[in-house]
């Protein structure tokens, strides 16, 4: 189930509202947790009913390491040895099991073995996602930032929350613990959370939808017809689809959040505003980047034990962030690009110069940088990332395709225009609350607008049954 169906937003989610403010009237809203998370097993199910057991037991299973870490203290460090062996372990085995056997094909054929009876391993999803959650908890409880939690059913609540489930983002339970019995409801924080979660929902029907069906025809056609401006739109076009429509989500995600009472945390920050690698993820996929930062750059020592480790740390990072997204060589090749850009940052000292300096270049050619890091993201193989970037770079000039044509409309070509509009965006801090909560006349004539116009249009789509399902929900 996604949050872009009309199965969804017509059935799902207002059962879950009357059911959740209901028990207010019935339990004085002492089930209003047990509420969500049978709410959000529900919606797992539907997704992926073959996995449901599995989310189940994972989550039970790191219930218990919490619990006997608080019980057991002298064996603390066994039981988070435990929990984080057995979740890299599953996470490796279904994100990496197939891609190992095809890799070591040859390999196995050459020892007798024949690959082709391997059954190929489903990924369950979200399991990237929730893998980190509830490693978050378990580290945490290690460390003694929190306490681990003794009702089973809010911690099962807190991992399987179904905003945040199966694309983020991604929630740590230091960040959320206070809100899990302790949230207040209310209508203004209701009405806000619909506008968000709304305000995502047109961002990616409308918008990322447009920039996908150009990404995808472009992106599909064979080396042969592809010429440098053909190219370089294709590159924008992924560019602005991959950020709408994660940024989309994570605006429905932190909107149905507020419904239900709680404050996720802001996920992107404008970063294509940003004036270097280190900017940027500062404000990419921050729950991500936070993540890593904390539970795996700082404790390899971070940027404290001199300059060749912090090197050496940055490119093993932005390595196994590559991972984290698949089971593909492009995904590492994009880790590697990434790492390899922030230790020149470094090296050079260009991220230690001030953000004012020749902003305008800088964004200019951070945006070039992220781009081109974008295709490599993008493409099927490394091959497939070598064509596309010799006609990025060759100059030439071709017949544009028939296929691409067609989608040069004058509906396309103003959606595209409005899309490339958060490439200009000013760089300034986002606001910690959402911006519509706290100017209530920009609130009304945003909501006038999107409810009036954009929604009715976005419903209009969603009924078609053309629109695409988020970007992330295959990591």
């Amino acid at each position: 189930m996604i949050f872009s169906s009309v199965f969804f937003i017509f059935a799902f989610l207002p059962v879950v509202i009357l059911g959740y403010y209901g028990q207010y009237v019935l339990f004085k809203n002492r089930l209003r947790n047990l509420t969500l998370l049978v709410a959000s097993y529900l919606f797992y199910l539907f997704g992926a009913p073959d996995f449901i057991l599995f989310l189940a037991g994972s989550t039970l299973f790191d219930y218990a390491m919490g619990r006997f870490m608080d019980r057991f203290e002298a064996q603390k460090r066994l039981w988070l040895t435990l929990s984080v062996g057995v979740n890299l372990g599953l996470l490796a085995w279904f994100k990496y099991a197939n891609f190992m056997v095809d890799q070591a094909a040859d390999y196995l054929v050459r020892m007798g073995i024949d690959p082709t009876g391997w059954e190929t391993v489903a990924l369950p999803i979200g399991i990237s996602f929730f893998t980190f959650q509830k490693l978050s908890y378990t580290i945490d409880v290690y460390r003694g930032r929190c306490r681990s939690m003794a009702n089973i059913i809010d911690f099962f609540m807190y991992v399987a929350l179904f905003p945040q489930l199966v694309a983020g983002p991604i929630v740590r339970f230091r960040d959320i613990h206070d809100q899990i019995n302790q949230r207040v409801e209310s209508w203004d924080n209701f009405h806000a959370g619909a506008v968000r979660f709304c305000w995502g929902l047109c961002k990616k029907v409308i918008l990322a939808d447009t920039c996908g069906r150009f990404a995808d025809v472009i992106f599909g056609l064979p080396p042969a017809v592809l010429d440098t401006q053909t190219a370089w739109l294709g590159a924008l076009a992924y560019t602005l689809q991959i950020y709408l429509d994660f940024s989309a989500y994570s605006d429905m995600a932190i909107g149905l959040g507020m419904l239900f009472g709680f404050r996720f945390l802001e996920n992107f920050n404008r970063p294509y505003s940003a004036v270097s690698l280190t900017d940027f993820w500062r404000r990419w996929h921050i729950s991500l980047s936070r993540w890593f930062r904390d539970y795996l750059y700082i404790p390899l020592g971070g940027s404290r034990k001199g300059a060749p480790r912090t090197y050496l740390n940055l490119t093993l990072v932005f390595l196994l962030c590559g991972f984290w997204h698949g089971a593909k060589w492009t995904f590492v090749a994009w880790g590697a690009y990434h790492g390899l850009f922030l230790v020149i940052e470094r090296i050079t000292g260009l991220r230690r110069v001030s953000e004012n300096r020749l902003r305008g270049l800088r964004r200019l050619l951070t945006l070039v940088v992220v781009m081109c890091g974008w295709v490599i993201f993008r493409c099927d193989n490394l091959g497939q990332a070598h064509h596309f970037f010799t006609a990025m770079f060759s100059l030439t000039s071709l017949e544009i395709p028939a296929s691409l044509v067609n989608l040069m409309d004058l509906k396309n070509t103003v959606l595209m225009l409005c899309s490339a509009t958060t490439l200009i965006l000013p760089s300034g801090a986002m606001d910690a609350e959402p911006l519509l909560a706290q100017r209530r006349l920009l609130a009304t004539m945003v909501g006038i607008v999107l409810f009036m116009a954009l929604l009715p249009w976005c419903l209009a789509i969603l009924s078609s049954g053309s629109q695409n399902p988020f970007i992330y929900y295959r990591f």
